[in-house]
């Protein structure tokens, strides 16, 4: 692994984080797999391509780029996290993918090859860095000239019902500050912020598209509860209160998720920013 300057993310996804999406692999795709389609379609991965995916977690949209990329090309994740890149090699072992790789790195000084790939995509990967103009001017130079770029990025809080349900908590946890602007999950979701990064870093016809999704939370309410509050900061809210207020802020959870139960099982909205860029040609 080679040097990281992001050490508080490091740390969040080599700890208790990364080791609860490593543990929930299916589970979190399931969340967020509402959003592949749309990014797929933006990158535009043809076979023969070869692609970078930023913040790849547990492989799943790498998988995704290296069957489009095939037979010819390649995909390389990139990811902080040493647990869920050790799912994500195993996954691509056992689907037989021999034209997928991953590195553990930081993507603000990681030494990805110059001008070497010619699609960079993330499903929510780009939120986390502590340097993002690093982040993307690194990224750009390894996007050979006019290379593309697919990038979805968390939008408003308030668009996400996940998020929503646990304000309900707002009186018996430490919400002070959660789900707002800054580090973390919701560093780019003012309009224009990751535009303007993009910008800066050398892209050009850079666009922006508001797209939402539904994932799948669980089967019901209490299991979708137990989820949220299972998560890294679900699990840190709790350990700032007692027992009896935790028991209480997990059945307030469930009642509050309870209305979005259906057939197809307990299903939140969810929003993203999908920017798409291009690197200056030659």
């Amino acid at each position: 692994m080679h040097a990281i300057v992001n050490t508080a993310q490091a740390q969040a996804w080599n700890g208790y984080e990364g080791a609860h999406w490593a543990a929930h692999q299916e589970r979190w795709d399931a969340v967020n797999a509402g959003f592949d389609q749309p990014l797929l379609d933006a990158a535009v991965i043809t076979p023969g391509d070869h692609v970078l995916d930023i913040g790849c977690g547990a492989g799943a949209t790498t998988l995704l780029a290296a069957r489009a990329a095939a037979p010819h090309g390649s995909a390389l994740g990139l990811d902080l996290s040493g647990p869920m890149l050790q799912r994500a090699r195993a996954g691509a072992e056992n689907a037989d993918f021999a034209n997928v790789r991953f590195e553990q790195g930081d993507a603000q000084v990681h030494p990805l090859p110059r001008s070497t790939f010619d699609v960079v995509i993330s499903r929510f990967g780009i939120m986390f860095f502590s340097d993002p103009a690093a982040a993307f001017a690194n990224i750009a130079a390894a996007l050979r000239p006019g290379g593309r770029a697919a990038l979805l990025c968390a939008a408003e809080p308030e668009g996400n019902q996940w998020l929503t349900a646990l304000a309900t908590l707002a009186d018996l946890l430490p919400l002070d500050g959660f789900g707002k602007p800054g580090p973390g999950m919701f560093s780019l979701a003012p309009p224009g912020a990751a535009a303007a990064l993009l910008k800066q870093a050398g892209f050009q016809n850079v666009r922006t598209e508001h797209v939402t999704a539904y994932g799948s939370w669980g089967h019901t309410a209490a299991e979708a509860a137990d989820f949220l509050l299972d998560s890294g900061p679900g699990r840190h809210l709790l350990t700032q209160t007692t027992p009896s207020t935790a028991a209480r802020a997990q059945a307030r959870l469930t009642d509050a998720l309870r209305p979005h139960e259906g057939d197809a099982g307990l299903r939140l909205r969810s929003t993203g920013w999908l920017l798409t860029a291009t690197t200056p040609e030659a």
